[in-house]
């Protein structure tokens, strides 16, 4: 805000508010008003924008109303100016109930009880900028005298630090003062996690200079005061020399991303565009975190990126080109389940409620919040995708392709949504391939083949650069000429250091040594919540899903009814073997069927959630419970289907622990949760969804010629050893053992011992199968850490 001529006779006072203090220096003003600019910050629905103004004056101060809709009071009358001083209460927007301040006398600070953190007020600036541990260079929004006592941090209003940001528990952590004079930060089993110079830490010793990051606050202790930093969303981002390359210097190694620097200053719209392999993606993952380059740096408003990822995670908002929501929910709910993931357990419903409809009305989905996400246009898609980002209120935001597949007028209005969204106080980055609104971006950046920055500048200053008229003849002559240095041209060139060199507010950091490990985030402490959230959220999906919901009851009663039709009324020499055979086909279909779409149609949702916090086997626990659960009720349907009614011709009518039909049934569900594992981990392994229907159809021949029904296995080498890696194998030994099949259909093939009717033999049988899901299920674990974000590969 404005800065006014010094004046040293007015005293330095402490404006106390419900939300903390601030130091008020008598060499400036100091407003208050429910910007988040102002230098107190009253959120307050009765408190106007600007509301009023604190003036030092000689020897006193005088606080000036900004004529506010509810006015300013003291000693219970509506002033238009009037002087005030120490011991002075003012009210805002109410005589009687409003938002009360209070100032208070500035004493010369006491000696601070442990040294090292005593500082004389001379060697203390009044405006504080924060220190090396961030390099954000701000004034802090309250500055509070030290503790003397144990202090309670988080979003609770009973707290005697109260944070309000819903990614902030209700009781988050704690700054303890010991004996000896020093501090503590203790985190008190939070959500999110507490930060300590940008590393996750359940405990840790807090000295001068050090950094508690708290949701989007962050604590620093600065002579005897302890000082807040809130992060409004107003930051900058700064690039510095950023490489990428795969393969090996000299050895067939290629450069993705050469020497990339650039400055997106506060509220800028920066639009990246390039042709196709000009390294547009390398650079976004570089930016976010998801894939930190090889070398140089990225400053998040002055602190370095890659160093405090685990705490700047939360602070970063991804959109990518494909939907990031289960497209059968509607709206609402999405977005709901989204902020039950995000925000901490003991987040009311209502709060999130409240931050739902917050977004959905910031961008302008009131009228479609209760429609199911795939009825909606391509526009409107990307809307809810960025409602989702928004949830938690990050400060950046970036954008892969947010146009793609959309017509002229809605590329046109996303742009729009885009630069609204850079107004309201984010920086807003968005890497795409159309060129028809880039006018609404603030600085526009242009990569060459390479890897190299071709323009860094005003987007309307593009094509005038280049010496083009049209976008398309400047791609045109990006593949044509590539032996031009398009990048050497720029670097010579004014705008480079009008917009580049002169622009940039950070210092040069010296490059990151190669090879420096990022702090992974913490881990998930509410493991439990996000599996009953994730298991709530996947059962609505599909049950919306009205295709599965026909194949999953069709299924096991047309294989069921197969089944009785080869059985008969008994099971005979004839038709003992082929009625098994389908139980068992039937078993591995409905259980692979169910799976094998299930995770590589989610991945980029999975990808996304998992950078924020999801945990890795909740995710997958969630799928197993869901889909266990339906795969186990059509196996007993199935079996039901086909063999109630049926005389089965077991060894005095008895299985060989449980009746016959109980124990082929317990065989067939085990078997099709079996192969339901089987399908995870194909649909982990695969890159395509299209691909997943014809490894589907393999698994079942696979499942046929090696369960033991067609052909000897036994004795053969290498088949034999090979067919213990298929379930129907084991599951028709079980089956077959239940009713004693070798009596039933002598000969070779029913003379295998897996086929035998015995207590051993049958707890072998089962007993693989056990061992077969839990080897899939853990090889499944493995292949979702190839999808995830380099960072949360732990």
């Amino acid at each position: 805000m404005g800065e006014r001529p010094a004046t040293p006779t007015a005293p330095e006072l402490v404006l106390e508010t419900d939300l903390g203090s601030t130091v008020m220096s008598p060499s400036r003003d100091y407003h208050v008003g429910r910007d988040p600019e102002c230098d107190v910050v009253i959120d307050d629905i009765r408190v106007s924008w600007h509301h009023a103004i604190l003036h030092p004056e000689a020897g006193h101060w005088t606080i000036e109303d900004e004529d506010s809709t509810n006015g300013t009071y003291t000693g219970g009358r509506r002033i238009r100016a009037t002087d005030v001083g120490a011991g002075s209460e003012i009210r805002f927007g109410n005589p009687s109930d409003g938002p009360r301040a209070v100032l208070l006398g500035r004493e010369p600070p006491a000696p601070a009880a442990a040294p090292s953190l005593s500082s004389s007020a001379a060697d203390r600036p009044s405006a504080v900028s924060m220190p090396a541990a961030t390099g954000t260079f701000r004034q802090p929004t309250t500055v509070r005298p030290l503790p003397a006592k144990t202090v309670r941090i988080g979003r609770d209003a009973g707290n005697d630090l109260v944070i309000d940001d819903l990614v902030v528990s209700r009781h988050h952590a704690e700054l303890r003062a010991l004996a000896d004079g020093s501090y503590e930060i203790v985190d008190l089993g939070s959500h999110n996690g507490t930060f300590l110079n940008g590393r996750p830490v359940t405990r840790g010793p807090l000295g001068p200079g050090d950094i508690v990051g708290i949701g989007h606050s962050a604590f620093c202790l600065v002579g005897d005061t302890l000082q807040e930093f809130v992060d409004t969303g107003e930051v900058s981002l700064d690039v510095q020399d950023l490489e990428v390359t795969v393969g090996r210097a000299g050895k067939g190694g290629k450069t993705l991303l050469d020497r990339i620097s650039f400055p997106v200053g506060e509220k800028c719209l920066l639009g990246v565009v390039g042709p196709s392999g000009a390294g547009k993606s390398t650079l976004l993952n570089a930016l976010t975190g998801q894939r930190p380059a090889d070398s140089g740096t990225v400053l998040y408003d002055g602190r370095d990126l890659y160093r405090d990822f685990a705490e700047l995670r939360q602070r970063i908002g991804l959109v990518p080109q494909d939907d990031i929501l289960h497209a059968q929910l509607t709206v609402r709910k999405a977005l709901g389940y989204a902020a039950e993931l995000r925000f901490p357990q003991d987040t009311a419903k209502a709060e999130r409620q409240a931050r739902v409809a917050e977004v959905i009305r910031e961008l302008g989905l009131e009228e479609r919040a209760d429609q199911p996400i795939h009825s909606l246009s391509g526009g409107q898609r990307k809307r809810v995708s960025v409602a989702l980002e928004l949830l938690t209120k990050p400060s950046l935001l970036f954008l892969d392709e947010p146009t793609s597949g959309l017509d002229p007028g809605m590329d046109r209005s996303v742009m729009h949504m885009l630069r609204g969204l850079a107004d309201d106080g984010r920086t807003v980055i968005v890497v795409t391939h159309s060129v028809l609104s880039l006018e609404v971006c603030d600085r526009l950046l242009v990569l060459a083949p390479g890897g190299r920055i071709a323009y860094y500048g005003p987007p309307e200053d593009a094509l005038a650069f280049f010496g083009f008229e049209e976008w398309p003849e400047a791609f045109e002559a990006f593949e044509n000429d590539r032996d031009r240095d398009w990048a050497a041209t720029y670097a010579d060139s004014p705008f480079h250091r009008q917009y580049i060199v002169n622009a940039s507010a950070q210092p040069q950091l010296p490059p990151a040594a190669p090879g420096v490990l990022v702090a992974p985030p913490p881990k998930t402490r509410n493991w439990g919540a996000q599996l009953r959230t994730l298991v709530r959220r996947y059962a609505s999906a599909l049950s919306a899903d009205r295709t599965f919901l026909i194949i999953m009851i069709a299924l096991p009663f047309v294989m069921g009814a197969m089944a009785r039709a080869l059985a008969g009324s008994r099971l005979t020499q004839e038709t003992a073997m082929n009625a098994l055979l389908i139980l068992c086909v039937g078993g591995v279909l409905t259980g692979a069927a169910n799976a094998v779409r299930e995770l590589v149609k989610e991945r980029v949702i999975y990808q996304r959630e998992r950078a924020v916090g999801l945990s890795r086997s909740a995710y997958l626990m969630s799928k197993i419970v869901v889909l266990g659960t339906i795969t186990v009720l059509q196996a007993v349907v199935l079996t039901l289907v086909g063999l109630v009614g049926v005389d089965l011709d077991a060894p005095g009518g008895e299985g060989v622990f449980l009746p016959p039909l109980v124990e082929i049934t317990l065989a067939v569900a085990l078997l099709s949760f079996t192969a339901m594992m089987l399908g995870l981990l194909v649909s982990a392994l695969v890159r395509k969804e299209e691909v997943t229907m014809p490894l589907l159809v393999l698994l079942a021949i696979v499942q046929v010629v090696f369960c033991g029904a067609l052909l000897k296995l036994n004795g053969v080498p290498g088949v034999e050893q090979l067919s213990w890696l298929v379930p129907s194998r084991w599951a028709l030994g079980a089956m077959a053992g239940t009713i004693d099949l070798a009596r039933t259909v002598p000969g070779d093939l029913t003379s295998d011992p897996l086929f035998g009717h015995s207590a051993g033999v049958w707890l072998l049988n089962m007993g693989m199968m056990v061992v077969l899901s839990l080897v899939f299920g853990y090889v499944v674990t493995k292949l979702l850490r190839r999808h995830e974000p380099a960072v949360m590969r732990k």
